[in-house]
Protein backbone atom coordinates (compact mmCIF):
# COMPACT_ATOMS: atom_id res chain seq x y z
CA UNK A 1 0.00 0.00 0.00
CA UNK A 2 0.85 3.81 -0.68
CA UNK A 3 0.19 6.62 1.50
CA UNK A 4 -0.28 9.70 -0.70
CA UNK A 5 0.36 13.10 1.70
CA UNK A 6 -0.70 16.92 0.72
CA UNK A 7 -0.41 19.44 3.22
CA UNK A 8 -2.08 22.69 3.13
CA UNK A 9 -3.00 25.70 4.46
CA UNK A 10 -5.29 28.46 2.99
CA UNK A 11 -5.25 26.17 0.33
CA UNK A 12 -8.99 26.04 -0.40
CA UNK A 13 -8.91 27.38 -3.72
CA UNK A 14 -6.21 25.02 -5.37
CA UNK A 15 -6.73 22.16 -2.79
CA UNK A 16 -9.50 20.57 -4.97
CA UNK A 17 -7.34 20.08 -8.25
CA UNK A 18 -4.70 18.94 -6.05
CA UNK A 19 -6.73 15.98 -4.87
CA UNK A 20 -8.50 14.92 -7.83
CA UNK A 21 -5.29 15.40 -10.14
CA UNK A 22 -4.45 12.12 -7.67
CA UNK A 23 -7.39 10.34 -7.41
CA UNK A 24 -8.20 10.85 -11.66
CA UNK A 25 -5.39 8.55 -11.86
CA UNK A 26 -5.39 4.63 -12.25
CA UNK A 27 -2.70 3.75 -9.46
CA UNK A 28 -1.70 -0.29 -9.74
CA UNK A 29 -1.37 0.00 -5.99
CA UNK A 30 -3.69 0.18 -2.99
CA UNK A 31 -3.59 3.70 -1.89
CA UNK A 32 -5.17 6.32 0.64
CA UNK A 33 -4.48 10.15 0.49
CA UNK A 34 -4.14 11.89 3.44
CA UNK A 35 -4.80 15.52 3.41
CA UNK A 36 -3.05 17.58 6.40
CA UNK A 37 -4.83 21.44 7.07
CA UNK A 38 -4.88 23.36 10.27
CA UNK A 39 -7.09 25.88 8.90
CA UNK A 40 -11.31 25.59 8.63
CA UNK A 41 -11.81 26.54 4.97
CA UNK A 42 -9.23 24.28 3.30
CA UNK A 43 -10.75 21.43 5.78
CA UNK A 44 -14.17 22.09 4.22
CA UNK A 45 -13.36 21.42 1.12
CA UNK A 46 -11.25 18.29 1.74
CA UNK A 47 -14.15 16.89 3.44
CA UNK A 48 -16.41 17.27 0.64
CA UNK A 49 -14.18 15.17 -1.27
CA UNK A 50 -13.80 13.06 1.58
CA UNK A 51 -17.23 11.83 1.86
CA UNK A 52 -17.26 10.59 -1.84
CA UNK A 53 -14.56 8.78 -1.68
CA UNK A 54 -13.60 6.32 1.22
CA UNK A 55 -9.49 7.26 -0.31
CA UNK A 56 -9.32 10.20 1.05
CA UNK A 57 -8.99 11.03 4.94
CA UNK A 58 -8.78 14.63 6.26
CA UNK A 59 -6.05 14.72 9.14
CA UNK A 60 -5.91 17.44 11.29
CA UNK A 61 -2.67 19.25 11.54
CA UNK A 62 -1.91 21.52 14.90
CA UNK A 63 -0.77 24.57 12.91
CA UNK A 64 3.06 24.33 14.01
CA UNK A 65 4.47 24.13 10.43
CA UNK A 66 5.22 22.07 8.11
CA UNK A 67 7.33 19.26 9.49
CA UNK A 68 5.15 19.36 12.22
CA UNK A 69 2.41 18.37 10.01
CA UNK A 70 4.12 16.17 7.93
CA UNK A 71 5.25 14.17 11.14
CA UNK A 72 1.45 13.80 12.10
CA UNK A 73 0.71 12.37 8.67
CA UNK A 74 3.09 10.11 8.28
CA UNK A 75 2.17 8.41 11.98
CA UNK A 76 -1.43 8.31 10.49
CA UNK A 77 -0.22 6.49 7.54
CA UNK A 78 -0.85 2.86 6.35
CA UNK A 79 1.65 2.52 3.62
CA UNK A 80 4.98 1.68 3.20
CA UNK A 81 5.16 3.95 0.22
CA UNK A 82 4.86 7.82 1.19
CA UNK A 83 4.34 10.37 -1.58
CA UNK A 84 4.46 13.63 -0.52
CA UNK A 85 2.88 16.74 -2.15
CA UNK A 86 1.55 19.98 -1.63
CA UNK A 87 -2.05 21.49 -2.06
CA UNK A 88 -1.47 23.93 -4.38
CA UNK A 89 0.25 22.37 -7.10
CA UNK A 90 -1.53 19.34 -8.93
CA UNK A 91 0.17 16.25 -11.14
CA UNK A 92 0.34 14.82 -14.18
CA UNK A 93 -1.41 11.73 -15.12
CA UNK A 94 0.57 8.42 -14.22
CA UNK A 95 2.96 10.05 -12.08
CA UNK A 96 2.41 8.14 -8.74
CA UNK A 97 2.75 4.95 -11.01
CA UNK A 98 5.95 6.59 -12.44
CA UNK A 99 7.30 7.19 -8.80
CA UNK A 100 7.14 4.44 -7.20
CA UNK A 101 8.55 2.21 -9.92
CA UNK A 102 12.26 2.81 -9.21
CA UNK A 103 11.04 1.35 -5.36
CA UNK A 104 11.41 -2.23 -7.23
CA UNK A 105 14.95 -1.58 -6.82
CA UNK A 106 16.08 -2.37 -2.76
CA UNK A 107 18.71 -0.24 -3.02
CA UNK A 108 16.56 2.86 -3.49
CA UNK A 109 15.32 4.76 -0.49
CA UNK A 110 13.61 8.18 -2.43
CA UNK A 111 12.63 9.18 -5.61
CA UNK A 112 12.28 12.69 -6.82
CA UNK A 113 9.42 13.58 -9.10
CA UNK A 114 9.86 16.67 -11.83
CA UNK A 115 8.58 20.25 -11.26
CA UNK A 116 7.20 22.19 -14.31
CA UNK A 117 6.44 25.89 -14.13
CA UNK A 118 3.12 26.95 -14.93
CA UNK A 119 5.05 30.76 -14.90
CA UNK A 120 4.45 32.47 -18.76
CA UNK A 121 7.82 32.69 -20.05
CA UNK A 122 7.52 35.68 -21.70
CA UNK A 123 7.91 37.88 -18.59
CA UNK A 124 11.29 38.04 -16.45
CA UNK A 125 9.92 36.08 -13.48
CA UNK A 126 8.72 33.31 -15.53
CA UNK A 127 11.55 33.14 -17.37
CA UNK A 128 13.73 32.47 -14.47
CA UNK A 129 11.48 29.73 -12.94
CA UNK A 130 10.98 28.08 -16.55
CA UNK A 131 15.37 28.01 -16.18
CA UNK A 132 15.85 27.19 -12.57
CA UNK A 133 13.75 24.36 -12.93
CA UNK A 134 14.72 23.35 -16.68
CA UNK A 135 17.97 23.72 -16.20
CA UNK A 136 18.69 24.09 -12.65
CA UNK A 137 16.48 21.32 -11.32
CA UNK A 138 16.28 18.75 -14.41
CA UNK A 139 19.33 18.62 -15.82
CA UNK A 140 20.83 18.45 -12.89
CA UNK A 141 19.18 15.44 -11.11
CA UNK A 142 19.53 13.92 -14.21
CA UNK A 143 22.86 14.35 -14.73
CA UNK A 144 23.47 13.18 -11.01
CA UNK A 145 21.57 10.11 -11.35
CA UNK A 146 23.73 9.33 -14.66
CA UNK A 147 26.95 9.28 -12.53
CA UNK A 148 24.96 7.46 -9.78
CA UNK A 149 25.48 10.55 -7.01
CA UNK A 150 22.90 11.96 -4.52
CA UNK A 151 20.32 14.31 -5.66
CA UNK A 152 17.92 16.42 -3.63
CA UNK A 153 14.52 15.35 -3.98
CA UNK A 154 11.94 18.02 -4.75
CA UNK A 155 9.80 19.10 -2.12
CA UNK A 156 6.92 19.45 -4.46
CA UNK A 157 6.78 15.60 -5.59
CA UNK A 158 8.50 13.16 -3.91
CA UNK A 159 8.50 9.26 -2.12
CA UNK A 160 10.28 7.49 0.10
CA UNK A 161 10.31 4.14 2.08
CA UNK A 162 8.63 5.08 5.48
CA UNK A 163 10.55 2.90 7.50
CA UNK A 164 13.54 4.50 7.00
CA UNK A 165 12.44 7.55 8.28
CA UNK A 166 11.46 7.99 12.15
CA UNK A 167 10.67 11.41 12.21
CA UNK A 168 11.46 14.85 10.49
CA UNK A 169 13.70 17.56 12.57
CA UNK A 170 10.43 20.27 13.56
CA UNK A 171 12.38 23.35 12.47
CA UNK A 172 13.57 22.13 8.74
CA UNK A 173 12.90 24.50 6.71
CA UNK A 174 14.55 22.61 3.52
CA UNK A 175 12.68 19.27 5.14
CA UNK A 176 13.27 17.95 1.00
CA UNK A 177 16.65 18.61 1.46
CA UNK A 178 17.16 17.11 4.90
CA UNK A 179 15.04 13.94 4.27
CA UNK A 180 17.02 13.25 1.17
CA UNK A 181 20.21 13.31 3.11
CA UNK A 182 19.24 11.48 5.88
CA UNK A 183 18.20 8.79 3.99
CA UNK A 184 21.38 8.83 1.65
CA UNK A 185 23.48 8.71 4.67
CA UNK A 186 21.65 5.54 6.00
CA UNK A 187 22.86 3.56 2.99
CA UNK A 188 19.95 4.29 0.52
CA UNK A 189 20.01 5.52 -3.16
CA UNK A 190 18.19 8.61 -4.50
CA UNK A 191 16.35 7.84 -7.73
CA UNK A 192 14.34 10.62 -9.82
CA UNK A 193 11.75 9.57 -11.99
CA UNK A 194 11.37 12.66 -14.55
CA UNK A 195 8.22 11.47 -15.85
CA UNK A 196 6.29 12.11 -12.87
CA UNK A 197 5.19 15.59 -13.36
CA UNK A 198 4.19 18.15 -10.97
CA UNK A 199 2.97 21.57 -12.08
CA UNK A 200 4.15 24.48 -10.23
CA UNK A 201 2.88 28.34 -9.94
CA UNK A 202 6.48 30.04 -8.70
CA UNK A 203 6.80 33.67 -7.74
CA UNK A 204 5.55 36.75 -9.88
CA UNK A 205 7.55 39.58 -8.03
CA UNK A 206 10.78 40.29 -6.81
CA UNK A 207 9.17 40.83 -3.27
CA UNK A 208 7.95 36.83 -3.02
CA UNK A 209 11.02 35.53 -5.34
CA UNK A 210 13.27 36.60 -2.61
CA UNK A 211 11.39 34.72 0.04
CA UNK A 212 10.61 32.00 -1.52
CA UNK A 213 14.24 31.33 -3.01
CA UNK A 214 15.98 32.60 0.91
CA UNK A 215 13.67 29.61 2.12
CA UNK A 216 14.74 27.01 0.15
CA UNK A 217 18.27 27.69 -0.92
CA UNK A 218 18.50 28.71 3.35
CA UNK A 219 17.53 26.06 4.76
CA UNK A 220 20.40 24.35 3.38
CA UNK A 221 22.26 25.59 5.71
CA UNK A 222 20.16 23.77 8.61
CA UNK A 223 21.89 20.35 7.19
CA UNK A 224 24.99 20.90 9.35
CA UNK A 225 22.77 20.37 12.36
CA UNK A 226 21.49 17.29 10.98
CA UNK A 227 23.62 15.26 8.42
CA UNK A 228 27.35 14.20 8.85
CA UNK A 229 27.91 13.74 5.36
CA UNK A 230 26.60 16.37 3.28
CA UNK A 231 27.03 15.76 -0.67
CA UNK A 232 24.90 19.17 -1.72
CA UNK A 233 23.39 20.27 -4.79
CA UNK A 234 23.01 23.54 -3.62
CA UNK A 235 25.68 25.89 -2.57
CA UNK A 236 27.21 29.26 -3.41
CA UNK A 237 30.63 27.73 -4.92
CA UNK A 238 28.54 25.26 -7.03
CA UNK A 239 26.34 28.03 -8.64
CA UNK A 240 29.20 29.53 -9.26
CA UNK A 241 30.86 26.92 -11.23
CA UNK A 242 27.84 26.64 -13.09
CA UNK A 243 27.37 30.11 -14.70
CA UNK A 244 28.58 29.64 -17.85
CA UNK A 245 26.26 26.62 -18.36
CA UNK A 246 22.97 28.56 -18.00
CA UNK A 247 23.90 30.65 -21.25
CA UNK A 248 22.96 27.50 -22.95
CA UNK A 249 19.36 28.34 -22.36
CA UNK A 250 18.57 31.60 -23.48
CA UNK A 251 16.98 31.65 -26.77
CA UNK A 252 16.49 35.23 -27.45
CA UNK A 253 18.71 38.60 -26.69
CA UNK A 254 16.09 39.65 -24.04
CA UNK A 255 16.17 36.23 -22.25
CA UNK A 256 20.01 36.68 -22.49
CA UNK A 257 19.60 40.09 -20.43
CA UNK A 258 17.36 38.85 -18.13
CA UNK A 259 19.96 35.67 -17.60
CA UNK A 260 22.69 38.13 -16.98
CA UNK A 261 20.05 39.77 -14.31
CA UNK A 262 19.37 36.51 -13.01
CA UNK A 263 23.02 36.06 -12.04
CA UNK A 264 23.09 39.25 -9.87
CA UNK A 265 20.33 38.31 -8.14
CA UNK A 266 21.21 34.89 -7.19
CA UNK A 267 24.21 36.85 -5.60
CA UNK A 268 22.05 39.21 -4.25
CA UNK A 269 20.36 36.26 -2.35
CA UNK A 270 23.71 34.35 -1.26
CA UNK A 271 24.66 37.99 0.11
CA UNK A 272 21.25 37.96 1.90
CA UNK A 273 21.47 34.19 3.38
CA UNK A 274 25.21 34.98 4.69
CA UNK A 275 23.73 38.33 6.38
CA UNK A 276 20.74 37.02 8.16
CA UNK A 277 22.22 33.18 9.09
CA UNK A 278 25.87 33.69 8.86
CA UNK A 279 26.21 36.97 10.33
CA UNK A 280 23.71 38.10 12.16
CA UNK A 281 22.71 34.29 13.68
CA UNK A 282 18.91 34.82 12.45
CA UNK A 283 16.56 32.09 13.60
CA UNK A 284 15.96 30.22 10.44
CA UNK A 285 12.25 29.87 11.29
CA UNK A 286 11.93 33.90 10.85
CA UNK A 287 12.91 32.77 7.20
CA UNK A 288 9.76 30.82 6.62
CA UNK A 289 6.94 33.40 5.30
CA UNK A 290 3.89 32.78 3.08
CA UNK A 291 4.82 33.44 -0.67
CA UNK A 292 1.23 35.01 -1.73
CA UNK A 293 1.78 35.02 -5.75
CA UNK A 294 2.47 31.45 -5.80
CA UNK A 295 -1.39 30.68 -4.82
Amino acid sequence: MISIIITAYKEEKTIGKAIKSITNQKIIEDYEVLCVCPDKETRDVIERYERTNHKIKHVEDSGKGKPTALNIAINNAKGDILILTDGDVFVSDNSINKIIKPFQNKEVGIVSGRPISLNPKENKWGYFSHLLTDLGAHQTRLNQTKKNKMIVCSGYLYAFRKDIIEKIPIDALAEDAVISHMIFERGYKTAYAPNAKVFVKYPDNFKDWIIQKKRSAGGYNQLKFYIRKRERMRSFPKEALSVLRIFSYPKSIKEFFWTIGLIFLRLYLWSLIYKDINLKKKDLKEVWLRVESTK
